[in-house]
């Protein structure tokens, strides 16, 4: 399928910058700075305030303006932040920013390994692994950015390389790591200083295990036991997009794309029986870290924030060549800024599809052959990006009933690291296969979720499913079974910082629409199974960086800039003061009841390698529903087409003509 055009239609306020746009930015940037680097060049949301007016009334109100929010690094390593009114094509804020280091670009992650390969005291460190000179081409790294390292601060810009070895073009890289670690200077563009471990691991040559084709027909060759299975929409697609706004059974929403957060999706409303109701302004993956467990030197630096570090937009894969998904598909193009100013588009960065999804109601009667079954489908909004070595799978699936379930899907290859035979890993990770070590870690996603569930009056309550607290024999609970659900409500951002227990959910609600049979406020209910806390112990790095991720919940005052609870600037930050989440909390005395509020929601999983996970990953999902709770009168989806449908006066009319037929006989 092509991709959406929008030709000379005029952009929807919450779409991205289009390519004509990032170059409007990029050249009124250059005529009042000059010659600069551009790390970031994406809208500025349009402000809440204007935004919902807009919506509210398209012709009456003012259109918001177009803004591009720009990040620069010029000469000498200053970093600048600016802000381009793209209508007027004027510079309307600019600042100058010192002790931080904004994400580190593609371009940027490319440079390193030629370098790397190049650098005397590298290949010097080679050969002590077993590596010859003239097999220096086959050295291969993966940049990350440093983290926190005490040695070297955050005015210069690091990156870590971490090293590997690939005998053939075609072999795994990941099987043949290498023991030391290259510090990187972008600014300067050389290595400025290698860890190296106390104790050496030299290169092991074992044969390559690959995934490749060639490699599996020699191990054996695919099964041949699988027949084809076909997903076809001879009529198209049911959901209908008008530039970037989706709509889809009774569901309307727009769908954006960021360079750092990837999907963005906004003014998400149900239409229930002819009235359009909203339930959230915003989603979105607003961050994730992935610490590691292994506590050797350097092994501590990794702890890798992919969004705010590399941008899960920047690293989007481009699905022209397959969005890895069957049936009708329709997709849409992401455009971001080259370093040097141009513009580079993402073809088809996401896919939009549908998908069977089973029952989603059914009833039989035991009484006879009444029977009732309705089958479901479902919308999925889907990108998929890589940072080095993992690939996210990220899903936003909507369901019929009102449902939105966010799924995160982890695949590629583990990172690994060097191990000698018969060395203890010391319970810190596994060894995969022979001579890899493939260290502990978690995968820990934030969700960013702007209720406005029948308006933007909102209310978090957390929800725990207990026994009553009457003791058995006694008149209010005589048999002891009695249970029930304790509503707490996170009345201040400090109050409302809670953690993950059996059966706990949280509902965010408007006390204002009391739904009249249940007697309980319109919600959307939270259900997160997939919650493993943060690890690392308080005051740690990754503590001190990963705020976000010390509860599973946090709720904050909407704010229009509050957007990324790792902060703005995330590469090379020490977390030693509150940035992000930590410090928009503050003394946590703000009231979040009755509020425009924004929930934030820390999920994931907890990752212990085995040698089933290599030399590629089977996919693993992580996920969480959204569900509607005293929201709609009655079930919402009992007006889907059943697939059976026999009524009881049927069935026993069936049966009334099966016995005159049998005494007719």
């Amino acid at each position: 399928m092509a991709s959406c055009a929008r030709g000379a239609r005029i952009p929807h306020p919450f779409d991205p910058l289009e390519a004509g746009e990032i170059k409007v930015a990029v050249a009124v940037v250059r005529e009042a700075l000059g010659t600069v680097l551009f790390n970031a060049v994406a809208l500025q949301e349009p402000r809440k305030a204007d935004m919902v007016a807009w919506l509210g009334d398209r012709n009456g109100q003012p259109r918001p303006r177009r803004v591009a929010d720009v990040v620069v690094i010029a000469p000498g390593g200053r970093v600048g932040e600016g802000l381009v009114d793209i209508d007027k094509g004027s510079l309307v804020g600019w600042e100058w920013k010192e002790g931080f280091q904004p994400i580190i670009t593609v371009e940027e992650l490319q440079a390193v390994e030629h370098i790397v390969r190049t650098d005397a005291a590298v290949i010097e460190q080679c050969e002590k692994s077993g590596i010859s000179r003239d097999e220096m081409h086959k050295v291969y790294c993966d940049p990350w950015t440093i983290g926190v390292d005490e040695r070297f601060g955050s005015t210069v810009r690091l990156q870590q390389a971490l090293m590997y070895f690939r005998p053939g073009l075609d072999d795994c890289q990941y099987q043949y790591p290498l023991d030391f670690c290259p510090v990187y200077d972008a600014g300067q563009r050389r290595v400025v200083h290698i860890d190296v471990p106390e104790v050496r691991r030299p290169l092991r040559r074992e044969p390559p295990l690959n995934y490749h084709p060639a490699d599996v027909e020699v191990r054996g060759g695919y099964r041949t036991d699988l027949k084809p299975l076909e997903i076809t929409q001879p009529e198209g697609v049911s959901f209908r997009l008008d530039g970037r706004e989706l709509q889809w059974q009774n569901w309307r929403f727009h769908v954006g794309f960021g360079y750092r957060e990837g999907i963005v999706l906004h003014d998400i409303a149900y239409n229930d029986g002819g009235t359009v109701r909203p339930i959230f302004y915003r989603l979105s993956l607003a961050e994730m870290v992935v610490p590691y467990g292994n506590p050797e030197h350097p092994h501590h630096r990794k702890h890798a924030f992919d969004l705010g570090e590399y941008g899960a937009g920047y690293l989007t894969n481009s699905l022209k060549a397959g969005c890895d998904c069957k049936g009708a598909i329709r997709y849409l193009d992401a455009a971001f800024p080259t370093r040097d100013g141009g513009v580079r588009t993402v073809a088809n960065a996401i896919c939009i599809h549908e998908e069977d999804a089973g029952l989603l109601f059914k009833h039989s009667d035991f009484r006879d052959d009444s029977a009732i079954a309705t089958r479901a489908r479902r919308l999925v909004v889907q990108h998929i990006f890589t940072a080095a070595n993992y690939e996210y799978i990220v899903q936003w699936i909507f369901h019929q009933d009102g449902t939105i379930q966010p799924e995160i899907k982890l695949t590629g290859i583990l990172n690994t690291y060097a191990i000698n035979p018969d060395e203890d890993t010391h319970g810190w990770g596994t060894q995969v296969h022979p001579g890899v070590n493939a260290h502990n870690h978690q995968h820990l996603f934030c969700l960013r979720i702007n209720p406005s569930v029948d308006g933007p009056r909102n209310t978090v309550v957390m929800v725990d499913a207990v026994p009553s607290d009457a003791p058995v024999g006694s008149a209010e609970n005589p048999f002891g079974n009695a249970f029930g659900a304790r509503r707490t409500v996170l009345a201040t951002a400090g109050a409302a910082a809670s953690d993950y227990a059996v059966s706990r959910t949280w509902d965010m609600c408007n006390r204002d629409r009391v739904h009249p049979y249940s007697g309980l406020p319109a919600s959307y209910k939270l259900v997160s199974r997939d919650v493993p806390g943060l690890l690392p112990k308080p005051g740690s790095l990754v503590w001190k960086r990963a705020g976000f991720a010390r509860h599973a919940v946090h709720v904050t005052k909407y704010r229009d800039d509050q957007l990324w609870p790792a902060g703005r600037h995330v590469p090379q930050t020490s977390g030693n003061t509150p940035v992000g989440l930590v410090d928009w909390i503050g003394d946590g005395s703000e009231s979040v009841e009755d509020q425009d509020i924004v929930l934030w929601h820390t999920f994931g999983l907890n990752h212990f390698p085995s040698p089933e996970d290599f030399p590629i990953m089977p996919a693993e999902s992580v996920t969480l529903l959204l569900r509607p709770r005293h929201f709609f009168t009655h079930n919402p989806v009992m007006d889907c087409p059943p697939s059976t449908s026999v009524t009881p006066s049927q069935a026993a009319a069936a049966a009334a003509a099966a016995a005159g037929m049998e005494k007719a006989d």
